[in-house]
């Protein structure tokens, strides 16, 4: 991570005596050393860099709902999703803390808000993004009385929950308001080294915010009456409205690569080996004869050592790629489950995908295919989306060619883009989960949820939501309380507004 500022606190050995009453008092206990105040840009990176280890930290929490990882050294039993666990508590807290700290930048530039105008821009779509992963995750949020906890903004320290049919078009109109502010100009200012995502590209900046709205408003398509319109203005007002198109755009957080810098799955990868893929995602894979997959996967033994001892014939260096059952017991010989690939777990200095360049054009495709008017045909978005992957994962575009020519040809439906945008988003483990919570893809099979859940056979989907941390619960007891009516797993939570699916439990 680059160095943004150095503070080294001094600590001073005081011998003298000091009366217990004077009028010097602030002066004395002042430390000349110490700066009165945190740089802005700081403060922006601290939030950027924390929201990539809250959210883009979850290899089996939000892996195990989108479809992907399995355990395998301790067979799941869903016991994780239970909220006494704190790590839900956590992603809340941080994403409220770094909400109240971009509002106190901008509070402090708010005089000088013409000379502060890129920062105030970025402050604000971070605060927004932040909106809608707390919104993704939980449904009902605090958020009209959020962030109001002085007195001079009311003192309110128990906030209500507003409904996330309100909030979600709220935040979408003001990324909305910002994305014209920003085709209107940018300032002169510098974001400063904090700016960890972009390098200072206001025009970066400007297109993750439209993709951010696009996302957003194809997440509630089915159920905002306003997404068609929403989108088709995005998307036939390029100049004004850029998207990330290409993987260079991407919205990468790129770890430092040292300690304690490094990528969080590599940080867990050094210590852990306790994961490895489901069935589900490895034979999709395999049967769609996806070359992603030697990207995504690391081969693992073919053979066990009794078909070895039994056939003497096999060679007992040939390998394959293979998925876990997720929560059977677990197996004698580990080596023959495919661990997560190279690039995505064994890289020092990795990245944690906020939004990719291919998700774009997977959701061009699948609003083309609803018969809005996106400048481009379904057919057209939809290999662009996969080229556009392939290239992230570093599959040569003759392998995607055969790909395309094969089981992954465009075959007009609307299934082929949400099952190619699926396997697309791995990493993006929390986008994944939302795809599949909003489209059902990947179709479930018997043992998607973990055969060993402590539920039993209650549920047969993922979790419809993250559930509330347990201190909001405690310490906001009436107002989550009534956030959660109707709920009979408070584990499990309910279905979220935009979630459709029928016959999931």
């Amino acid at each position: 991570m680059k160095n943004i500022v150095k503070i080294w606190v001094v600590s001073m050995l005081i011998t003298a005596f000091v009366p217990a009453c004077t009028d010097k008092f602030e002066e004395i206990n002042t430390n000349p050393n110490a700066l009165t105040s945190t740089p802005h840009t700081n403060v922006l990176g601290n939030c950027i860099r924390r929201m990539a280890d809250q959210i883009g930290n979850d290899i089996d929490g939000f892996g195990m709902w989108a479809g992907y990882i399995a355990k395998l050294q301790y067979p799941d039993d869903m016991s994780g999703v239970n909220p006494d666990n704190n790590g839900f508590g956590n992603r809340w807290s941080q994403c409220y803390r770094d909400l109240e700290q971009l509002r106190l930048v901008l509070e402090k530039t708010e005089e000088t808000a013409a000379g502060h105008k890129n920062l105030r821009l970025v402050c604000r779509i971070w605060q927004n993004y932040m909106w809608l992963c707390l919104l993704d995750q939980y449904g009902d949020i605090p958020y009209s009385e959020a962030l109001r906890g002085r007195e001079a903004f009311g003192g309110i320290l128990t906030p209500k929950y507003d409904s996330e049919r309100e909030v979600y078009p709220d935040v979408l109109n003001k990324l909305k308001a910002l994305a014209d502010e920003m085709a209107a100009g940018f300032g002169d200012d510098e974001l400063g080294e904090g700016d960890f995502l972009f390098g200072e590209d206001m025009e970066l900046w400007q297109r993750f915010c439209n993709s951010i709205r696009l996302r957003g408003a194809m997440r509630i398509s089915a159920v905002w009456p306003n997404a068609k319109a929403y989108v088709e203005e995005i998307a036939g007002n390029p100049g004004k409205y850029p998207l990330i198109e290409s993987n260079d755009e991407n919205a990468y957080f790129r770890w430092a690569g040292s300690a304690p810098y490094w990528d969080s799955w590599y940080a867990n990868f050094r210590g852990r080996d306790d994961h490895c893929f489901y069935d589900t995602f490895i034979d999709h894979m395999l049967a769609m004869e996806d070359p992603r997959i030697a990207s995504i996967a690391k081969l693992a033994k073919k053979y066990t050592a009794k078909e070895l001892e039994d056939d003497k014939s096999l060679d007992p260096d040939a390998t394959t790629y293979r998925g876990y059952q997720n929560g059977l017991s677990a197996p004698s010989e580990n080596a023959r489950y495919s661990r997560i690939g190279v690039m995505y777990r064994e890289t020092p200095a990795g990245f944690t995908p906020f939004y990719k360049s291919c998700e774009t054009f997977y959701m061009l495709a699948e609003a083309a295919m609803r018969g809005w008017n996106v400048k481009i045909t379904a057919e057209e978005a939809y290999e662009t989306a996969v080229y556009l992957s392939m290239e992230d994962n570093k599959i040569d575009e003759e392998a995607a060619d055969e790909y395309l020519a094969g089981n992954g040809a465009w075959d007009g439906t609307i299934e082929r883009i949400w099952w190619d945008q699926w396997v697309a988003l791995f990493k993006e483990n929390m986008e994944a989960w939302c795809l599949y919570r909003r489209t059902g893809i990947p179709t479930p099979d018997v043992n998607y949820v973990s055969t060993r859940s402590k539920y039993g056979s209650a549920h047969t989907s993922q979790p419809f939501r993250v559930p509330y941390p347990w201190h909001d619960a405690s310490y906001n007891a009436e107002n989550c309380k009534k956030a959660n009516e109707g709920v009979v797993d408070f584990a499990w939570g309910k279905q979220l507004w935009w979630d459709t699916r029928k016959g999931v439990k």
